[in-house]
């Protein structure tokens, strides 16, 4: 029997996440993916899935520290950045950066979790230092005294952001550090089970996370809200939409059969910021309209927002370029991936599939 794609087959056994897709629920490590988001910083989230528990105050201030310690660009890497075509887009950049990281000989098979620090602090900077080198400006290196993510924000604009803004992308960035034996993270481990190194399996993941049809960005949301903010009338907007048979863009989810439990741990924490960006509060009322007129024209559909459409206002709220959105997104999805990796190193077999021999004998 052949199952194209491997839909539905086990490839591993792994303890890092669970998604149950018929109930609407995600898991780290056992523990559920709002509690997550709704409890616990970047930091916290990124060491649960590392080590498969929560650090005390020591530990997480270790960890801190080590990310700090790592955020800056080797002379050597800047140059390579510094040397790639400018119409090169950014997950390219990043890809190439983290390939050149990988030459310095500290990466060897067995992975190791100080790798993952690494390489999790480092992304985030490559994509600034790029960002500010395509508009011309200025790097504002990063900060010691600013935590991960709100010392990215602080590169890519070159000034500390306000709460509301890192709270909304740090919630976001949670969400989405790991989601099960998604394309990316297959790419990882595929690598990883042939006992190459942690930037060689990373950098799988990031050519994976490229295409279009694994790490797109949410464009369509953003086009959507941007027309309800024109026209003023969200119910308007969106009717027209679905009965002209638009695809309503941030809505629906291939896994999730009920509510995507990412976008409502961030419906959850945006709430809490109500008032304090006009974005955000755009968001919530899209969803609820938009909802409500999916459920009277298409009953039984089950459609509600995904990760994507929250995604998608908080981006915009931070006015966050839309070439950056799969970048920021694999600047989270890193700690996943090297969670992986090290999995993979635990009890390593070698990924070995079969192909059906489909043409003729001459």
């Amino acid at each position: 029997m052949i199952q194209k794609g491997l839909k539905g087959i086990v490839a591993t056994e792994t303890s890092i996440s669970h998604i149950d897709g018929e109930n609407g629920e995600l898991y780290y490590r056992g523990f559920g993916i709002r509690d997550i988001a709704g409890g616990y910083s970047f930091e916290e989230a990124a060491y649960l899935l590392w080590f498969g528990y929560y650090p005390d105050a020591s530990q997480l201030a270790l960890l801190k520290e080590q990310l700090k310690a790592n955020r800056e660009l080797p002379v050597c890497v800047k140059e390579i950045i510094d040397r790639l075509p400018l119409n090169m887009d950014l997950m390219s950049v990043i890809r190439t950066a983290l390939s050149a990281e990988g030459g310095n000989g500290e990466y060897g098979w067995k992975p190791k979790v100080s790798q993952a620090i690494r390489l999790t602090a480092l992304v985030p900077t490559v994509i600034a230092y790029r960002k500010c080198q395509l508009d011309g400006n200025n790097f504002c290196p990063p900060l010691h005294d600013l935590d991960h993510v709100e010392n990215y924000l602080f590169m890519l604009n070159g000034k500390v952001p306000i709460a509301a803004h890192t709270e909304a992308l740090e919630a976001y960035m949670i969400l989405t550090l790991e989601h099960g034996m998604n394309a990316s993270t297959f790419s990882a481990r595929v690598t990883a089970s042939s006992e190459s190194d942690m930037v060689s399996a990373i950098t799988s993941a990031v050519g994976t996370m490229k295409g279009p049809l694994h790490g797109g960005a949410p464009s369509g949301v953003i086009e959507l809200m941007d027309e309800i903010a024109l026209v003023g009338d969200a119910e308007a907007v969106i009717r027209e939409k679905i009965l002209q048979g638009e695809k309503l863009m941030g809505f629906g989810h291939r896994v999730y059969k009920t509510h995507d439990p990412r976008a409502m741990a961030l419906k959850t924490k945006l709430l809490k910021l109500a008032g304090e960006d006009e974005w955000l509060d755009l968001a919530m009322t899209v969803e609820d309209t938009a909802v409500k007129i999916l459920a009277e024209l298409k009953p039984g559909r089950s459609l509600y927002t995904n990760v994507e459409f929250y995604a998608a206002s908080i981006m915009k709220a931070i006015n966050m370029d839309t070439e950056l959105f799969t970048p920021t997104f694999t600047a989270s999805r890193i700690v996943g991936w090297t969670a992986h990796v090290l999995e993979q190193a635990e009890n390593n077999t070698i990924y070995r599939p079969q192909a059906k021999y489909i043409g003729t004998f001459k």
